[in-house]
């Protein structure tokens, strides 16, 4: 059975992009009518009528940046490979932040991303789970668990995650060098071979120190297949937009995320 190369897989998703572009243009834009709205609605009505009509294009920069993204790069790349020797990679901190409602979760999910690390050959790596409530995970010699005192209030008064992750770069909590790197990652963020092979080539290749990964929501079984379609759309802005924005400029303009978000 032959195999489709990552080129061939990416040129079919460039044509059928502009098939579909094509299509929605000759549905949506190209039909004409001969009514005049002036005439038809009268010159209030008309005019809101154009000003709502004209809303749409607040969107246009950031579908232009998504298009831009999706279109030049390749969309199915070939396997990671590892780019250097993982016992030389900086000190690694995987920093997992919950409120601790679902412990059973968060417990299972850095056993399964820890045991993934392992499994890899990774080395000078440490887990920490921050954490509002107490989620009683057994900690070891790369497991850490801060738990945040609901008095801890910082210096601009920020919330929730925010909150979390100031408390744990205190200086009286943190345990980390400036040269560390710190992967956040949600609760039920799972890291694949791929993933953290693509981590440990960035941290190691020294060129920035904000990096951002790609994140998919349909990886395990599929519970409601509406909310999953919806969720496609997360993962075409993590390809399109995102790559764009840190690939070639640098800069999240439009939007960055919390999770798979790596920093030195």
């Amino acid at each position: 059975m032959t195999t489709l190369t990552s080129k061939i897989k990416h040129s079919v998703h460039c044509c059928a992009f502009f098939v579909l572009f094509a299509f929605y243009y000759v549905i949506m834009v190209l039909p004409i009518t001969n009514i005049d709205p002036w005439k038809e609605y009268g010159y209030v009505q008309s005019i809101v009528l154009y000003i709502l009509s004209c809303i749409y294009l607040i969107s246009v920069p950031q579908m232009l940046v998504m298009a831009m993204g999706l279109l030049y790069f390749n969309q199915f790349p070939d396997k990671e490979t590892l780019n250097g020797s993982l016992p030389l990679a900086p000190f690694l901190c995987f920093r997992v932040v919950t409120r601790g409602s679902y412990p059973d979760l968060v417990k299972d999910n850095v056993k399964r991303n820890f045991k993934q690390c392992e499994a890899l050959g990774l080395e000078n790596f440490i887990f920490e789970v921050v954490t509002d409530n107490p989620i009683g995970i057994i900690e070891e010699n790369k497991i850490r668990e801060i738990i945040v005192p609901s008095e801890y209030r910082t210096a601009t008064g920020v919330l929730y995650k925010a909150r979390a992750l100031q408390y744990a770069l205190e200086d009286k909590v943190n345990v980390l060098q400036n040269d560390d790197w710190i992967v956040h990652l949600d609760e039920e963020t799972l890291l694949t071979e791929s993933s953290i092979i693509g981590i440990v080539n960035f941290v190691l290749n020294g060129e920035h120190q904000i990096g951002q990964g790609a994140i998919s929501y349909v990886d395990d079984e599929i519970v409601n297949i509406l909310t999953t379609l919806l969720d496609s759309f997360r993962i075409t802005d993590d390809f399109g937009s995102l790559q764009f924005q840190l690939r070639v400029l640098h800069r999240p303009i439009f939007s960055i995320k919390g999770s798979f978000l790596v920093v030195q």
